[in-house]
């Protein structure tokens, strides 16, 4: 299911769909409509309520010299260059795994709502923002910010985390603004790909009577589900290796 944003309404058009479960891509909302299925959930961090846990506050001190640069949604060659380091160790069989950097622009430029590239550098040794090593494609709007894509440096040694650390930081950015939520997209029970969206608390999800704060027993439940089906996974894929041997 899909429909257009365009004209001088395109904003609020934009945040009414997405409280109801819609994505942006370039200028359209869409959201899953698949028969017999409705697996993909819109989930969203209640911001201005977060309570970090043990291990992400960890993160926010170990990543905390990062500086946060808001740029206007204009690519650049250096953003696109680890885009693909990325997705080529991330998601080498994904659908982005054959972009270039035309697609690049497209993804990122052809925005008729409030859109922003959040980039994450480095400090130099004078403190002026230095090397890039993540970047967000974000929305602002009424009722929050929405992460459209985000992407970092996944060999970076002593910087792990930087992905969690980007959703972080704008959990931390939505509250200083007095934005209630962020909304992380889809999320889909059992998936460990998709587990880290189900770490932040308090989290919403998107059901058929609208949007339920997941409890914090339930969001331990779906946590140890998923981290279970990952150490399955592993285990058959290590069975298949060794049978290939």
């Amino acid at each position: 299911m899909f429909t257009e944003l365009k004209g001088p309404h395109a904003d609020q058009l934009n945040e009414a769909l997405g409280r109801i479960g819609f994505r942006r891509s370039q200028t359209v909302a869409y959201r899953p409509s698949c028969v017999d299925c409705n697996a993909c959930v819109s989930v969203r961090v209640a911001a201005t309520e977060f309570a970090p846990s043990n291990s992400q506050k960890r993160n926010l001190k170990r990543n905390s010299d990062l500086i946060r640069v808001e740029c206007r949604p204009w690519a650049t060659t250096e953003q696109f260059d680890l885009l693909r380091q990325y997705l080529a160790t991330r998601h080498p069989e994904g659908g982005m795994a054959a972009m270039d950097e035309m697609d690049f622009a497209d993804m990122v430029e052809h925005t008729p709502v409030s859109s922003y590239v959040i980039e994450y550098r480095e400090p130099t040794e004078t403190g002026e923002p230095g090397r890039l090593v993540g970047a967000c494609l974000t929305d602002r709007q009424g009722d929050g910010l929405s992460m459209i894509y985000s992407f970092y440096d996944p060999e970076h040694v002593k910087r792990s985390g930087l992905g969690n650390y980007i959703i972080l930081d704008h959990i931390r950015m939505a509250a200083e603004e007095g934005l209630p939520f962020v909304y992380l997209g889809y999320w889909v029970d059992g998936s460990g790909r998709m587990e880290y969206k189900i770490r932040y608390r308090p989290i919403e999800k998107l059901g058929p009577s609208g949007w339920l704060r997941v409890s914090g027993d339930e969001q331990d439940r779906l946590v140890r589900r998923a981290a279970d089906q990952r150490a399955a996974a592993r285990a058959r894929r290590s069975a298949q290796f060794s049978s290939a041997g």
